[in-house]
């Protein structure tokens, strides 16, 4: 009988889906980056995890998403980065990758950062007008059938 393995609770993104389309030549001249911050030109993009919590467990499946954000946030960030800013009101953002297991595309859609701990990433979240299957999983969760289905579309 085949050993059970627990399924990954994360997906990580290395970089902004656009920013990744880069060949390697124009990323060297034109980005700056490490694995929370970066900045292509005068476009500014925060590393967060989007939480979508896992039903009958004290859990989530967290996306290591990027976040697009204005100059400003990004500089707010930069202020706050080894401070505890969770109490800093949330900042709009908008999702810079593209997250397989939903339909349509999910670059671009409008969501809130909220910073966090400097041991934290900030999370993300959609917004309550948000009608899409990402932003229902995120407010209701997800079951164990649906976490296997993701993290096998994600390739996790």
């Amino acid at each position: 009988m085949a050993e059970e393995f627990p399924l990954t609770l994360d997906w990580g993104f290395e970089l902004p889906d656009e920013v990744f389309a880069l060949s390697e030549e124009e990323q060297a001249e034109q980005v700056r980056y490490n694995d929370d911050l970066c900045q292509w030109g005068d476009r500014f993009f925060i590393r967060c995890i989007l939480p979508t919590p896992l039903k009958g467990q004290d859990d989530y499946f967290g996306w290591g998403a990027w976040a697009e954000v204005e100059a400003e946030v990004f500089e707010r960030y930069l202020e706050l980065y080894e401070e505890d800013a969770r109490e800093e009101p949330p900042h709009p953002a908008k999702l810079a990758n593209r997250l397989a297991p939903y339909p349509g595309t999910t670059l671009g859609t409008r969501v809130l950062i909220q910073f966090q701990t400097p041991d934290d990433r900030p999370t993300l979240t959609l917004l309550e007008t948000d009608k899409s299957r990402l932003a229902q999983e995120q407010r209701d969760g997800i079951d164990a059938a649906r976490h296997r289905e993701i993290v096998d579309v994600a390739g996790a």
